[in-house]
């Protein structure tokens, strides 16, 4: 029997475990990711339900850890109110989370990207230099966020194989390669593991949040660089390179794991929506061309 998470279901978790919420409107958010579904619970709270057993994994640690690294950081983070039980009709854990308020940054268009760059590259600078001992190292909870793209190599060669005929296999090989010949040197970092506009909360056209921090975990700050090719342009691009002060051998595997997402995406190796398609191709095309040009 296939699993349906519908605010019917959200309301008798909430009924029967937080009976203190229960007469309090529920309703799917307007944009939902595919690792959770996610409900408003009133006006100032939203419940997260994790949509598969992998996915569950990262309940625990997101109630542990958000609460010690957020007075560190320059930017609201999604703060853990309540972790709830399964039952028979749900079989995990899941969270209810205070409201942040902005619009995903993927969804809208008046943003000053130059601005956000800097906010975000200060964030993730911040975000590095919070103390990581004891913090979870790459594994299943975060999909090997922050370890080695080794992880991935399969993927990206079944993707070649298939965009074969629309892609330099060639220059996108080389990038790989020369991504797999490096590796990060230095102690262990925190990362945030998925970096996108959709999970930048924006208002006044400045970036005012970043929430889900499913992947989070410790270990090589690269994952985190997709955005540079994903989200900026031009400017704006420039200054993120500029202001996160890493090595050429750290931004190449950053550019590789750009590629990998593109790639899976453009080969339908994962789920992705249309505008992900035609997104990933732009991504492609950018990151092949930087490789080429910086060789």
């Amino acid at each position: 029997m296939s699993l349906i998470i519908n605010k019917v279901l959200v309301r008798r978790l909430i009924a029967t475990q937080f009976p203190q919420w229960r007469d309090l409107p529920i309703r799917p958010v307007a944009i939902s990711g595919w690792d959770n579904r996610t409900f408003h619970l009133g006006d100032s709270m939203l419940v997260r339900l994790p949509s598969a057993a992998e996915y569950a994994l990262q309940i625990e640690k997101e109630h542990l850890w958000l609460p010690q690294l957020a007075p560190l950081l320059p930017l609201p983070i999604p703060e853990p109110l309540a972790i709830g039980e399964p039952i028979n009709e749900y079989p995990w854990r899941w969270s209810v989370y205070r409201w942040l308020k902005g619009e995903p940054a993927s969804s809208v268009s008046a943003i000053d990207l130059c601005a956000c760059a800097n906010q975000l590259a200060t964030f993730l600078l911040a975000l590095q230099k919070i103390d990581s001992t004891k913090g979870p190292l790459p594994g299943p909870h975060n999909f090997y966020r922050g370890g080695s793209l080794t992880a991935y190599s399969t993927e990206v060669q079944q993707a070649i194989t298939i965009l074969k005929d629309k892609v330099d296999t060639k220059i996108a090989k080389d990038i790989w390669e020369t991504a797999l010949a490096t590796s990060w040197l230095n102690s262990p970092v925190w990362v945030h593991g998925d970096v996108n506009a959709g999970n930048l909360l924006v208002q006044a056209r400045h970036l005012s949040a970043v929430i889900d921090f499913g992947m989070l975990g410790i270990g090589d700050p690269a994952c985190d660089l997709t955005i540079t090719w994903t989200f900026f342009t031009g400017k704006s691009r420039e200054q993120f390179r500029k202001l996160l002060v890493l090595d050429t051998e750290t931004w190449a595997r950053g550019r590789a794991w750009a590629l990998w997402k593109a790639l899976i995406i453009a080969a339908r190796l994962t789920q992705a929506k249309p505008i992900e398609t035609i997104q990933s191709w732009q991504v492609i095309r950018e990151v092949l061309t930087e490789h080429e040009r910086n060789s």
